[in-house]
């Protein structure tokens, strides 16, 4: 029990603000990190659906709940996801080859398409939980994409070929107890599934679907322009997941309706 409220606190430490008691970063505390990285997603997820209900009590209109609800994730990760969606778009961009792309995710500088991606994908964020907070359904199913995503996201750590050897996701993955952290998330993973399609049939697999579709798309760009995966690289993938899930379901709560 030790090991895993050690790493409950490292995971907790690593990819929020969340207070918790601090943890030594040892190899020891890092085995079953990843077991609890969808943990963050179901807080990030139960707070969306309490700020949704609480603000549709009190009246607020739909864009300003979807301001609230996207801010939400970035109140409680501190945006560390977003970096490596910057530092992607920025090395994406560039065209260059594959050690020229691996050397601008570790520039800590923003380029011009690392801006006009991040804008771009608050646009679409906020848009699309306009749209959902209408539905309530489809608000229960973005709360578990904000799980789902970091499901997804621990899977390609884990399975994934590392682009840099000595990075922060190569620590991670070797420390991890493999076998035991991947079935975890598969069950997850399956769990999230079930709840999904329970919620809404459609809705659910569009979702579900979305998801994994954004999955193997992220597992291409990084085998094929990165050689592998690395924690900027993870956090793209997280952040396109969440914002395609939320398009995807607008588009469909809305048909719908309709």
């Amino acid at each position: 029990m030790k090991k895993l409220w050690n790493s409950f606190k490292v995971a907790f430490a690593m990819f929020s603000r969340i207070p918790v008691p601090r943890a030594d970063w040892t190899r020891e505390n890092m085995q079953y990190m990843f077991c609890f990285f969808p943990v963050i997603g179901t807080v990030i997820g139960g707070l969306e659906v309490l700020i949704w209900r609480f603000l549709g009590h009190f009246g607020y209109g739909s864009f300003f709940s979807a301001m609230v609800m996207v801010m939400i994730p970035v109140l409680v990760t501190g945006g560390i996801h977003i970096d490596g969606l910057l530092d992607t778009s920025d090395a994406m961009s560039s065209w260059r080859e594959k050690d020229k792309r691996l050397e601008i995710l570790k520039d800590s500088h923003a380029g011009a398409f690392a801006i006009i991606v991040c804008c771009a994908n608050f646009l679409v964020f906020a848009g699309s939980f306009s749209e959902i907070s209408r539905n309530r359904k489809a608000v229960f199913l973005a709360a578990l994409v904000f799980v789902l995503s970091r499901t997804l996201s621990g899977t390609g750590v884990l399975t994934l070929p590392k682009a840099n050897q000595k990075g922060t996701v190569a620590e991670f993955s070797r420390n991890a107890q493999e076998k035991t952290v991947l079935t975890v998330l598969y069950i997850y993973l399956a769990l999230l599934l079930a709840v999904m399609l329970l919620i809404d049939p459609l809705m659910g697999a569009c979702c579900y679907a979305a998801a994994v579709l954004v999955f193997f798309n992220y597992r291409r760009m990084a085998l094929k322009y990165f050689g592998g995966t690395t924690g900027d690289l993870s956090g793209f993938f997280l952040c396109t997941c969440e914002v395609t899930c939320a398009f995807v379901l607008a588009f469909v709560s809305h048909l719908q309706c309709h």
